[in-house]
């Protein structure tokens, strides 16, 4: 067989990978090595996790279709209509989690997709990865299903789900699955594809780093030299006491982090959850190679007349040019599913991906987006790795940047002068939200003032889309320090250097500052200071959201246990209704049928110093 697979990689792949038999019998083959079943369209682009492990394993010679937003509720023939594979099922819910997908921090259903043609909503269950992967234990029980992407990853352990208001298990007891791939999935699938060629039975698996299965009652636990344990609260205990599953997030944030991590166990009835450690972040060569694929970076043809894909939309000329972050937020899974430390792409493979783009047929010479999860990272990493190697820290730039966190801006500015020297762009903007703390002096105290100052005089001057996006999520030191955020002081800073740059090349971009509202740690004054500080910076508040508790972060474990998992104290959490839109309405101070309701809060609170500054006649500008 594996001759045959090399045979097959040599084929120069020009179209999409199969979605229906008859692309499959166009392809010339008989049968399917792999099936990926995903809850979003097909996309192939490397921005889409379905396409980038489908090219992934094409690539290798496997025989590999795509079974995109099947129909779960009729005879189920869209589980059926490729047959068995050889190998195994791939399932996934998609670039997000269902739940998020489905609904907003009110638990209200949304009316769009971002991931299906037309925008339209319906077309992937709740849950979807349990839902999928129970369908195809029931139609092939003897077939192994992988499950993956970050439904998958964020659910891995005994986990709070807010839609449901309980905690459940990690989705491999629910879902019934085999094994279940965490993070970003190439380097496990690379190895589970080694050993599968060896002729090693599925059910041997066990010891692949960044995976996690179920270990039945009596079975041996597999021996790996190089690994410590380490055991959390059964899923049991997490049942009867919140601080027991509160203390568990620490030790699983901790490990999710680590270079050098132990795989946890956690007893699920009679079973044993067992999550191996992770894989070192993806070399420079490796993560180019998952962008490098042969991607047509378009929407699969089927789609042309049910309309444009809004999430594809988005993207279709941006570039990632790397993964992972370092920030730590509280209440953001990037760290917990990619990684906190970065993985960057070679200027090569980034100016490859540019060119394909302005050969794109409506390109109009605009780059959308030169970023990553956060804009600015690009090749920040340890000056010392053995400094790294020991760290057990959720963020290397919080409570303070890290005296080891090499912050230079050099590499990005040389990425943004060779984009903007390929003759077919116009511009290249930078649409990804930048961590504005890294580019403060009274902050970032290990970082050089002329680097800040040359990256930000040319983002500003060349780089931004009309407005420039930043996240200082809040205006309280307190909720700050339970988000892992600066002091909203230093935003304060940021924004003095962005204006005087803007002033400098005569240019009107505005700043559109995230925020958040209901977050843990913050009280109903708290928002009415946030109100007034930003009124009186000139803001009338547009990017503003409820928290959601998701899977896999902080602050939900927060918000389930009413305590801190690092310190096992007590933190305030608005979780009733009327808590959270008491919270959320002194965002929009500037609307008249709001004036009402916010004087009579403040005169609750004994707030009347907040009175005329909130609901005087001067008003802030819009941004």
């Amino acid at each position: 067989m594996a001759n045959e697979h090399t045979q097959r990689a040599a084929r120069p792949i020009t179209d999409w990978l199969p979605i229906t038999p008859k692309e499959v019998k166009q392809r010339g083959w008989e049968a399917l090595d792999i099936i990926l079943v995903s809850g979003d369209a097909y996309v192939d682009h490397p921005a889409f996790g379905p396409a980038v492990i489908g090219r992934i394993l094409e690539h290798a010679g496997y025989r590999v279709a795509i079974v995109p937003q099947p129909n779960w509720q009729d005879d189920l023939r869209d589980f059926k209509k490729f047959g068995r594979p050889r190998l195994f099922f791939g399932v996934t819910s998609g670039c997000m989690d269902s739940m998020v997908n489905h609904y907003t921090a009110n638990k209200r259903k949304r009316a769009t997709d971002a991931y299906t043609p037309g925008g339209k909503a319906g077309f992937r269950p709740d849950y979807a990865t349990t839902v999928y992967t129970r369908i195809l234990k029931q139609l092939y029980p003897d077939v192994p299903v992988v499950i993956g992407g970050i439904e998958a990853s964020l659910r891995r352990v005994t986990h709070y789900d807010y839609w449901a208001d309980r905690l459940f298990p990690g989705i491999l007891a629910d879902s019934g699955a085999d094994l279940l791939v965490y993070g970003m999935g190439e380097q496990p699938l690379y190895e589970l594809l080694k050993l599968l060629e060896k002729g090693v039975p599925f059910s041997s698996m066990r010891t692949i780093p960044q995976t996690a299965f179920m270990l039945h009652e009596g079975e041996k636990m597999p021996k790996n030299k190089n690994w410590q344990d380490v055991e959390i609260a059964s899923h049991e205990t997490c049942l009867k006491d919140k601080l027991k599953f509160a203390a568990n997030f620490k030790i699983i944030e901790q490990e999710s982090n680590k270079v050098q991590a132990r795989r946890i166990l956690q007893q699920v009835g009679t079973r044993t959850l067992v999550i191996n450690p992770p894989y070192p972040p993806m070399s420079e060569a490796q993560i180019d190679h998952s962008f490098d694929l042969p991607y047509t970076r378009e929407p699969h043809p089927k789609y042309k007349k049910r309309g444009s894909i809004p999430a594809y939309e988005m993207i279709k000329f941006s570039v990632n040019m790397h993964r992972g972050c370092f920030g730590g937020c509280s209440f953001c899974t990037i760290s917990a599913h990619q990684g906190k430390f970065i993985a960057s792409r070679s200027e090569q493979s980034i100016l490859k991906e540019v060119d394909q783009i302005t050969h794109m047929k409506d390109f109009k010479g605009y780059i959308s987006d030169l970023g990553g999860p956060s804009a600015n990272m690009y090749k920040m990493k340890g000056k010392v790795q053995a400094i790294c190697d020991r760290c057990t820290a959720p963020s290397c730039i919080h409570p303070v940047v890290c005296h080891n966190l090499d912050t230079s801006h050099k590499p990005l500015r040389e990425i943004y002068e060779q984009v903007a020297a390929h003759p077919k762009v116009k511009k290249a903007f930078v649409s990804s939200g930048i961590r504005y703390d890294l580019l403060v002096k009274s902050y970032n105290k290990q970082g050089d003032e002329a680097d800040m100052e040359a990256y930000m005089d040319k983002l500003v001057k060349d780089h931004v889309a009309g407005r420039l996006k930043v996240a200082p999520e809040h205006t309280s030191d307190e909720t700050l320090k339970v988000m892992r955020k600066p002091s909203f002081r230093f935003f304060h800073e940021f924004k003095k250097r962005y204006d005087r740059l803007n002033k400098k090349y005569k240019l009107k971009q505005p700043l559109i500052p995230y925020f958040i509202s209901s977050h843990p740690g913050c009280q109903e004054a708290d928002m009415a200071n946030l109100a007034c500080e930003t009124k009186g910076m000139g803001f009338q508040l547009e990017q503003v959201q409820g928290f959601t508790p998701t899977p896999m972060t902080v602050a939900t474990v927060i918000y389930y246990a009413g305590v801190h998992p690092y310190t096992l104290r007590p933190v305030y959490t608005a979780k009733s209704e009327k808590e959270k839109q008491n919270q959320h309405l002194f965002f929009f101070w500037y609307k008249p049928e709001n004036r009402k309701k916010i004087k009579e809060k403040l005169l609750r609170l004994g707030r009347t110093d907040l009175l005329e500054k909130l609901l005087g006649k001067k008003t802030g500008s819009s941004s």
